[in-house]
């Protein structure tokens, strides 16, 4: 299929990103690197374009319980303008995809979906509907996203932008009528995917141009996909694909915390009570390594020089200075134990610790 573009891929051009293929979308990975465009993020403000997602509404009179038969988080006694985390699972606890759900409205849900996943949720969503009295509209071709992150964030997205948001605490949704640069409803959130306080802004595709031309001439750091994926790692933040899939469930995750077993049912529910009262084989682990090296997925994690586990995302970390991975390890491994991990020829030592390298600042 041909690479699909964002309404901002010409701005990205332009400002001479370095372009690269993700989820079947060309998209920026940096502009000028990705330690800088990370510690703007951390210290200051950027923005990333997030066009790329997908976008799923879901109304009528079922709707908060179809979203409960899909979702692993409970919207039962949520009211509107929340927005909550969570997967969509396989009857056997695999996972389709995580997702943040926003509340518009009683019967009102807005669904951000994965871009590689895209094709596969609308399928997933749309064939469990039988029995509900709901209406799915698709809109991901409808929508532009606006990801502003970082400890200036909410006066960037006030001054420049002029969207009222401090009133809006972590997690929580609003939608804002505006009149330029067309009249129309957006809608915002107190989310994001770095860490770091910040918003999701998500318009029609010339809303998002513009507002995307006012943050650069207010010089806020444009961000590419590279320091997003540091940024998210070093929080433990997961990334689909890698510590969740088919083949990882919420449970092995680490994710339990976000599956409501009080629910009556959703989806996969009695796998994934069976997984995290019995076990896993399985689960996900930190690793900090002790040298300076670079673990990367798919590389080997041993024990003993036997193979336990393998790694899904590694970095050499910017915010903190260390060589740490999250592998997806045998579940008899204990924080503190020593493992090592192979890279090319050698291998090198690290210790088996929490998933979260760096502490999330968000808004409380």
């Amino acid at each position: 299929m041909p690479l699909q573009f964002t309404c901002l891929h010409s701005r990205h051009v332009a400002q001479g990103a370095l372009m690269q293929p993700f989820a079947g979308f060309d998209m920026p990975i940096q502009y000028t690197s990705i330690i800088d465009e990370h510690n703007a993020v951390r210290h200051h403000c950027g923005v990333f374009d997030v066009s790329h997602m997908g976008e799923v509404v879901v109304t009528g009179p079922d709707a908060e319980r179809f979203i409960n038969h899909l979702f692993t988080n409970d919207f039962r006694g949520v009211p509107a303008g929340k927005v909550l985390y969570g997967m969509m699972c396989y009857p056997d606890g695999g996972t389709v995809d995580d997702t943040c759900i926003c509340r518009l409205a009683d019967d009102r849900f807005f669904l951000t979906i994965n871009a590689a996943n895209i094709d596969k949720d609308n399928a997933w969503i749309g064939a469990q509907a039988d029995g509900f009295d709901v209406q799915i509209a698709y809109r991901s071709d409808d929508f532009g996203q606006l990801a502003i992150q970082g400890p200036e964030a909410e006066g960037v997205v006030e001054r420049v932008l002029g969207l009222t948001c401090h009133d809006l605490a972590f997690y929580e949704v609003k939608t804002i009528d505006i009149t330029a640069p067309a009249a129309e409803t957006i809608l915002i959130s107190r989310t994001g995917y770095t860490g770091e306080d910040g918003f999701e802004v998500y318009a029609s595709h010339a809303t998002i141009v513009d507002y995307w031309d006012r943050l650069m001439a207010a010089h806020v750091t444009p961000c590419g996909l590279g320091c997003r994926d540091t940024l998210r790692f070093e929080v433990g933040l997961p990334l689909y694909g890698d510590e969740l899939s088919a083949d990882i469930s919420p449970v092995m995750a680490g994710l339990s915390i976000f599956c409501k077993f009080d629910k009556p049912e959703f989806i996969g529910r009695d796998a994934l009570l069976r997984q995290k009262t019995e076990g896993v084989a399985r689960r996900l682990r930190g690793i900090e390594l002790d040298a300076h090296a670079v673990p990367r997925h798919g590389y080997p994690v041993l024990q003993d020089d036997c193979e336990v586990g393998v790694v899904t995302t590694g970095y050499r970390l910017i915010s903190v200075d260390k060589s740490c991975a999250v592998a997806l390890v045998d579940s008899s491994l204990k924080l503190g134990d020593r493992v090592a991990i192979q890279i090319r020829k050698k291998t090198f030592p690290g210790t088996v610790v929490k998933k979260k390298f760096y502490d999330k600042h968000y808004k409380k």
